[in-house]
Parts: C-alpha cells; structure tokens; sequence
C-alpha cells in the first residue's frame, strides 16, 4: 500500500510511555488487529520530527491546493 492510496480501514491509536522506559505507539483496527509498537525515547523523538515535517507539508499542499481555486 502507498503512502497516497486512501483505506477504508478505521483504527485507533493511542501514544505513552511504558514500564520499560520506552515509548509504545498503540494501534488498533477493525477486525481484532492490534499493533503494539515500542521506541527507545531517541527514536521517539526522530519519529515526532518525521510527523512535525510531514504536518508542515501536508499544510503547503493544502494551502497551494486553495490558491488554485
């Protein structure tokens, strides 16, 4: 599946810290799939980075998408 390709497939996730000291990214998505994910804190934190400079271009493109208009 592509970055791009829209899904159909709802889930929830859910982001804390755990008992070992790492981060654990929780998702759960229909039909009983759950996904737990754990970084050590750097990694967590390169993670948050990635989110933070793809938000900032997700926001060029929907701003450049509205000047089209």
């Amino acid at each position: 599946m592509s970055i791009n390709k829209q899904s159909d497939i709802a889930a929830n996730i859910q982001i804390g810290p755990t008992d070992q000291g790492m981060v654990r990214i929780y998702i759960e998505a229909d039909g009983g799939i759950e996904l737990p994910l754990d970084f050590d804190p750097e990694e967590a934190e390169d993670i948050a980075e990635e989110l933070r400079a793809a938000a900032e271009a997700a926001r060029a493109v929907a701003e450049g998408k509205g000047r089209r208009r």
